[in-house]
């Protein structure tokens, strides 16, 4: 049975109620709650038939076999591409765990995390567990782990993960690793090329790409399974227009490659920022820093008014985090940031 009282989850990127809790704030928002590029992808126009007609079976193969060479899988027939990784946790999960009673299957969620995969768990009838303890996620038959986590940047060594696998493959179990952040890293490939039965991982397009809105992840799996996820998604998971750019950034080395030193660089700008500012940083990615600082609530306000919008944990009131500014918002955050008007 599906649980009912599931509270609404809460992401980065609301402005809207933001503009709604700050009314007298600066104007234009600046956005720094999602842990997104500020640096879109510039891809090529698309073209109309994108949005006229149905797209080709054969494009979303091709998409498949880029998206393996750009990850590093063994081929196109280990990819299986939905509208946005969320989509695929629930399917993977009916494809290991379909033959058993729901509520006889044990999820355990390396946390605290990206808040959806734990929702789905819950929602497809598991004993749900947000473990703390690494060594916890054993003892489930389900285990996920988004690495490098989302919102600290805590990494747990490939080697450890791809163990944790392999006993849980023993026993009939599945270890879905969430790579959304990894194509930052300086080894993006993560494990990729190490899929087994009890390994899937998952990698999102559009945070380093800066193209949340186009909705494109990928689940990267034993073929077998990547097939299953390709029939339950049908023949048009991923829409034209998605397809044109997707197929065009995968592609693009030399930018992914320049964007990494790029992103490197301002995440190094930010941090002596923060250090200027005298706050208090914990971890994070190359596209954001995760905040834990007894002033947290009042950096949250101060920053609010001033129209800046970072990302703040009602679980964990110390705590924020804070992404990338664009080129031309940097200045902005620079003189809120070092103002230091919050009490400390």
């Amino acid at each position: 049975m599906q649980p009912q009282n599931e509270k609404r989850i809460e992401h980065g990127g609301s402005v809207m109620r933001a503009a709604r809790q700050f009314p007298d704030a600066q104007k234009p928002w600046i956005d720094l709650s999602t842990g997104i590029n500020p640096h879109s992808y510039g891809y090529s126009p698309v073209p109309a038939t994108a949005f006229s007609r149905l797209p080709e079976p054969s494009d979303l193969t091709k998409l498949c076999e880029t998206a393996a060479r750009c990850y590093g899988a063994s081929s196109g027939e280990n990819i299986a591409a939905a509208a946005g990784t969320h989509l695929l946790v629930p399917m993977i999960s009916q494809y290991i765990f379909g033959g058993r009673d729901a509520s006889s299957v044990k999820a355990a969620i390396l946390s605290p995390t990206y808040a959806e995969h734990a929702h789905a768990c819950r929602m497809a009838g598991f004993q749900t567990v947000e473990a703390t303890d690494f060594a916890a996620l054993a003892q489930a038959d389900l285990a996920i782990v988004v690495n490098p986590n989302n919102p600290d940047g805590r990494f747990i060594a490939d080697h450890d993960l791809l163990a944790l696998s392999q006993h849980l493959a023993a026993k009939g179990g599945l270890l879905v690793v969430d790579e959304a952040f990894r194509d930052v890293m300086n080894e993006p490939s993560g494990l990729v090329g190490k899929v087994h039965a009890g390994l899937v991982v998952l990698r999102s397009f559009g945070k380093f790409y800066g193209l949340a809105g186009i909705r494109l992840g990928f689940a990267v799996a034993p073929t077998e399974l990547a097939q299953d996820l390709r029939l339950r998604l049908g023949p048009w998971a991923i829409p034209g227009p998605a397809l044109h750019i997707g197929l065009e950034a995968l592609a693009d080395q030399a930018w992914q490659s320049e964007m990494r030193q790029r992103l490197r660089a301002e995440a190094d700008r930010l941090d002596a920022l923060l250090k200027t500012a005298k706050i208090k940083v914990a971890g994070g990615t190359m596209l954001f820093r995760y905040i834990r600082d007894d002033n947290a609530q009042a950096i949250y306000q101060y920053l609010g008014q001033a129209g800046i919008l970072v990302r703040r944990f009602v679980e964990r009131p110390d705590c924020l985090r804070i992404g990338l500014p664009a080129p031309d918002e940097w200045q902005r955050v620079e003189a809120a940031l070092c103002s230091g008007n919050w009490q400390r």
